[in-house]
């Protein structure tokens, strides 16, 4: 089969893949499991059944960070009631207010599920342990623009053990590059709309360093979870979804009008409703539960 790319080759001015949405999760991986946080209390001779009282302190200094981080930046944390409200639109709020300079946006709060560990004895073994378990704590959402990543957010729980999530988008990183390369380009939305050197972004693009890209998550990891240093562990980062887009720019829009329709079409028997409720973010129907 013929790619639209080649098929009308003719009619494109450009085309750019690049990463668009990245989620990353950040896990202090020596306890990150049961068995693991077991290990740190014996070794730190803490006793398993004192583990609440050993997590408590660590949760004060993750609500008392991000109030320090509020108070500096003039910003009232927000605490989120409902599930339905989507943070996205209150985040949209803020930046028409504030614009996109780079800089700490928002703070948001909510009461969400998280892993966790119970103590347990055993009394068949006579072993004394942690288990896994899932209970819920209050995670703050850090929103910030930074130069090179753009927009993203930092969802940080304030129970262990602290697994971390990164929103990034590769759009803004790419644009980054670009910017830092002198490379001229226009965007609608989160597409590119033109670029001064569709090859040299394209070359640009393949070139985006993870690790750099890490090195900045480790970097907003320290300010905005500093218990790591408390527990003497560094943040190991994993991508738990990424997305790869690709922008096709035709060089009129009558070119794009002639085979829109049987673009249209062709997603209508191929794209099933859970990628479109997906791509929305949202239930199709919000007044009907599970729709």
């Amino acid at each position: 089969m013929e790619l639209i790319t080649e098929q009308y080759k003719d009619k494109i001015s450009g085309v750019i893949s690049c990463y668009d949405r990245m989620i990353f999760t950040g896990t202090l991986m020596k306890i990150s499991y049961a068995q693991g946080m077991t290990s740190y209390m014996y070794l730190n001779k803490i006793r398993i059944f004192d583990y609440p009282r050993f997590a408590e302190p660590l949760k004060d200094i993750i609500r008392d960070n991000a109030e320090k981080i509020a108070n500096k930046n003039n910003i009232e944390i927000e605490f989120i009631k409902k599930s339905h409200i989507r943070k996205e639109d209150i985040i949209q709020k803020q930046l028409k207010k504030r614009g996109y300079k780079p800089g700490l946006v928002h703070i948001l709060s909510a009461m969400e599920a998280c892993p966790s560990f119970k103590p347990w004895h055993d009394k068949i073994t006579g072993k004394t342990f942690l288990k896994g378990s899932q209970s819920k704590c209050l995670h703050y959402y850090f929103y910030f623009i930074d130069k090179y990543l753009g927009l993203c957010y930092f969802r940080v729980p304030t129970w262990l053990p602290f697994r971390l999530q990164v929103y990034v988008n590769g759009h803004n990183i790419l644009k980054a590059e670009l910017d830092n390369n002198n490379i001229g380009y226009t965007v609608i939305d989160n597409a590119f709309d033109s670029i001064e050197d569709w090859g040299k972004a394209q070359k640009l693009s393949d070139e985006i360093s993870i690790k750099k890209i890490h090195r900045k998550l480790d970097e907003y990891a320290r300010m905005f979870c500093p218990v790591s240093e408390k527990l003497n562990e560094t943040y190991h980062w994993s991508i738990i979804q990424a997305e790869y887009a690709t922008d096709i720019v035709f060089k009129k829009q009558k070119y794009l009008q002639t085979i829109y329709d049987d673009l249209i079409t062709t997603a209508i028997h191929v794209v099933k409703p859970e990628n479109i409720a997906t791509f929305l973010g949202k239930n199709l129907i919000p007044d009907i539960k599970e729709k």
